[in-house]
């Protein structure tokens, strides 16, 4: 029996489908070591103590009925002025919308400021944008992005294709690289939304928007820094539209509390979609993340701690992937800089195994490693690129120090099968 055309044609996520195999492998009795998982192990990386005991305090203090509809205002007051201390952003509370998390705040940017079969342009990889960008029933206009570039858009990808899209999709630091955009970017791009936007104006059409993802933006490393655009170019204000929150930089990616902020007259209209599907933060959490985010120095201490600890990690992946390569095997990583996600490189098509199988695609590369290295990593097609892409994501949110060394070991080992 069949559903909506639209449910029918929703294709499942290939996260989900490495998961069941991870998942089958360890109901055998197998340790997996799982860096698929855009997430975190609330054993190693639990959440701040100040914002765990303020939800504790508002649920006690039965916060438990419906909040405001775009967010209770101490909220919206908080984040404007967390925003204003820790970006030298100014939007108001009335520009800024609450979410359970920052996915519902993406699907209403689509669904607010695009008409069926408008176009959206969005690089590849990314998270997620084919799926919104579906079920808004638009129409994709996909860049593939290059590893010279560090997977990151630049205007050249762009600019072909801008008098014809309603809504460029941005990301950075980017899900699924953990690398960002220059200053020098990032600029050239809002200069060229600006133009377009100019020419626009004068044709009385409508504009081009800009939804600008900076979830991870809190956690960059080493000489990282983040920009977004309307600090590069105050014109940018009228046209872009900023998805935070605090599921990546506080390891909350349960407690859901998210946030838009941007033109006054689109988060408003965000505000009425979301009104009827409901996707509101529960109301203590809310109240539990104004009370943290007001609190300075517990909020630099932890951001302190999770930094040192990803990087950390990151770095010794970035190492053994090195050290792998230095030794002539078929790898390659790209330095980190942001988030908790490192690009990595299997240049393994068309190796064979000892049992005589030869590794034909980029799926039977991800099964080998799965099965005989025990590593699970996510190819970049399941962000959108094409099948013969030969990069993946590697996530740190769930590893433990003391395993890297035997992840590589297993690695390498799995890789001296092959011929």
């Amino acid at each position: 029996m069949k559903t909506s055309e639209l449910a029918e044609g929703l294709k499942g996520s290939e996260i989900i489908k490495i998961a069941g195999e991870v998942n089958a492998l360890k109901a055998q009795g197998e340790v997996i070591y799982n860096q698929t998982i855009g997430d975190f192990n609330p054993n190693v990386f639990p959440i701040p103590v100040a914002l765990k005991s303020a939800i504790i305090d508002a649920y006690e203090a039965n916060h438990t009925n419906y909040p405001t509809a775009n967010g209770m205002q101490e909220l919206r007051d908080t984040v404007s002025s967390y925003l204003s201390r820790r970006l030298g952003l100014d939007y108001a509370s009335d520009e800024i919308l609450i979410s359970g998390g920052a996915r519902p705040l993406i699907y209403a940017t689509y669904q607010t400021v695009l008409d069926i079969s408008d176009k959206v342009l969005y690089p590849v990889p990314s998270w997620n944008n084919d799926a919104y960008t579906y079920l808004a029933r638009n129409n994709a206009v996909v860049v593939e992005t290059k590893p010279e570039h560090k997977f990151m858009p630049t205007v050249e990808d762009i600019k072909p294709q801008i008098r014809d899209v309603n809504l460029v999709a941005l990301c950075s630091p980017l899900n699924p690289t953990g690398t960002t955009f220059t200053k020098e970017a990032l600029s050239e791009i809002c200069d060229l939304v600006i133009a377009e936007n100019v020419r626009r104006q004068t044709l009385n059409i409508k504009p081009l928007y800009v939804l600008y993802d900076q979830i991870y933006w809190q956690l960059t490393y080493n000489q990282t820094q983040h920009y977004n655009p309307v600090e590069l170019n105050s014109e940018m204000r009228d046209y872009t539209i900023f998805v935070d929150g605090i599921s990546k930089a506080f390891a909350s990616t349960g407690v859901r509390v998210g946030w838009a902020f941007g033109p006054k007259h689109v988060i408003s209209k965000m505000k009425a979609m979301l009104s009827h599907i409901g996707a509101w933060s529960p109301k203590a959490e809310q109240i539990a993340t104004a009370s943290f985010l007001k609190q300075d120095a517990e909020v630099s201490k932890y951001l302190g701690w999770i930094k040192g600890e990803l990087d950390d990690r990151l770095i010794s992946f970035y190492n053994g992937f090195q050290d792998l390569k230095s030794k002539g095997y078929s790898v390659d990583a790209i330095e980190p800089e942001a988030a908790l996600y490192l690009t990595v490189q299997f240049d393994l098509v068309g190796k064979t195994t000892q049992n005589g199988q030869v590794l034909e695609d980029i799926k039977a590369v991800t099964s080998y490693l799965l099965n005989e290295a025990k590593l699970a990593v996510v190819p970049f097609y399941a962000f959108g690129t094409s099948l013969e892409s030969n990069w993946f994501r590697l996530s740190v949110g769930t590893a433990k120090k003391e395993d890297i060394s035997t992840i590589f070991k297993l690695l390498e080992e799995a890789l001296n099968k092959l011929s």
